[in-house]
């Protein structure tokens, strides 16, 4: 694991080592914070937590380079937790196994953490660097972005004086991200009375598996099947041909990661089993054929198991699986300004109907805040006629592009001096921090870049080893250029 640290370049790689050593699965960042804060003392740098857990470490300008304006390197300091079923791995205690396979840095059947790792380890090597031309530097590193942006939201006025802020959580090299869409959760839950286990079924438990997953902003616009909706459209469809017991149903496993696997404990007559044994099959493969080129691995399986001893009501089981099959998922609309860019989507994340509770847990996304609250309230009318309840949680702005942005016109004509070509610019469908902590720092001239990842938020995840030295060499050329104050 430790041959990336000899990874060019080394000053980074060797910080981007030092965090996958450190449990950080969201809400669980005691130990990286504390890793930080210490990182930041032991540099005789200014370093501050704040009250939510969010660290500031302040780096003076180097002589002559004091009338630049400040710049603040943002990154957050949580990983996504997501293992492969056959994997053992406690995200809370294990390091991340890292493999070097060729060009490409990946973890060992679980998230390789490079979001947003290797922005903080950039960020870190810049902090520690003596020989960089740069004026003043302050890094936030921001705790629990993947599971609410709890660090971003809570952050306080008056904590950081720059001017610039260049946010490390992009994942193409060569593209400057100017924009990002903002977001809701629906958060649905519904109480459903269960029955005696009837005599004479045999029970099953029905997985779906093998699926890629990955982020549901990066991610959702490309094809990739959804468990959740291949798990209840088949059970939809089950339930009109068989006397269909559902036990248990718990699919997904984060609101902002494309649902990988799914499972249900369903029971079927004994007359009916073979019949459902071979429907199974010919659903897997119609689900393979349909997804051939996406989903190469998918597997829909069944496996006998202990009769449970409670399922389902009938009634409140169809309407379940109704509502989750005609659930949106997927994008919505496509921008019109900005071609090839998702406007709006939803991810349908989490299904759980467990010990008589029905939760589903779906994040809507859009650059359009009238879309997206109708995508939510759409979901919401849909739930409220099977009679759950439903909440909107956890709103959060997307950030407008600025095309006169002083640092866009730095890093474009930086770039192009050190490459010969121009970047891209673009906004992303994910949500980056940078709407939210714009609105607390509203001064704030934006701008977000990184080295390429693949995978984010799914066991695939992987970062060309190449682009991050063309990511460090940029960001110390940017600091050599960076805007002089008025």
């Amino acid at each position: 694991m430790s041959e990336i640290k000899n990874l060019n370049p080394e000053r980074v790689w060797k910080h981007f080592y030092s965090l996958t050593q450190i449990p950080r699965p969201s809400k669980k960042e005691t130990k990286v914070i504390e890793f930080m804060k210490n990182f930041g003392e032991s540099l005789g740098l200014e370093t501050i937590v704040d009250h939510i857990g969010n660290v500031i470490i302040k780096k003076p300008a180097t002589p002559g380079m004091e009338n630049r304006k400040g710049i603040i390197f943002q990154g957050h300091l949580d990983m996504v937790p997501q293992k492969n079923s056959d994997k053992t791995h406690d995200f809370e205690k294990d390091p991340i196994e890292t493999l070097i396979d060729g060009d490409w840095v990946k973890a060992n059947g679980t998230t390789l953490g490079a979001d947003n790792g290797m922005g903080c380890a950039a960020a870190m090597a810049v902090l520690e660097a003596k020989d960089l031309v740069h004026g003043p530097i302050e890094a936030l590193f921001t705790i629990d972005e993947e599971t609410g942006m709890t660090g971003a939201n809570e952050l306080k006025p008056g904590f950081l004086k720059g001017d610039i802020l260049m946010n490390l959580d992009s994942e193409d090299e060569g593209e400057l991200y100017v924009g990002c869409a903002g977001g809701v959760d629906v958060n649905v839950y519904m109480k459903y009375p269960e029955l005696d286990m009837p005599q004479a079924f045999v029970a099953y438990k029905l997985s779906v598996t093998g699926l890629k997953g990955g982020h549901s902003g990066m991610d959702i616009n490309i094809g990739r099947a959804n468990s959740n909706k291949i798990l209840f459209r088949f059970l939809t469809h089950s339930i009109h041909f068989f006397d269909l017991k559902i036990s248990e149903v718990n699919g997904g496993s984060l609101r902002n990661a494309i649902p990988r696997e799914s499972f249900a404990i369903v029971a079927v007559p004994e007359n009916e089993a073979s019949k459902f044994e071979k429907e199974v099959v010919e659903f897997e493969k119609i689900f393979k054929q349909e997804f051939s080129k996406s989903e190469p691995d998918m597997q829909m399986k069944l496996i006998k198991t202990d009769n449970p001893s409670k399922v389902m009501a009938q009634d409140e089981m169809q309407k379940i699986c109704k509502a989750v099959y005609v659930c949106p998922h997927g994008v919505e609309r496509m921008s019109d300004d900005m071609p090839g860019l998702v406007e709006t989507s939803n991810n349908l994340a989490i299904v759980k109907c467990i010990n008589g509770e029905f939760t589903v847990n779906c994040l809507v996304r859009s650059s359009v805040d009238s879309a997206k609250d109708g995508v939510m309230h759409k979901i919401g009318v849909l739930f409220d006629l099977i009679g759950a309840e439903v909440a909107f949680e956890g709103a959060y702005p997307g950030w407008k592009p600025n095309m006169d942005s002083p640092i866009l016109k730095t890093m474009i004509k930086t770039y192009e001096n050190l490459y010969n070509k121009t970047p891209e610019i673009k906004a992303i469908h994910a949500g980056l921090e940078c709407g939210i902590l714009g609105a607390v720092y509203p001064n704030w001239d934006m701008i977000s870049f990184g080295p390429t990842i693949r995978y984010p938020h799914s066991p695939d995840e992987k970062i060309l080893i190449p682009s991050v030295e063309k990511f460090w060499e940029y960001i110390v050329a940017t600091l050599k250029n960076a805007p002089i104050k008025e």
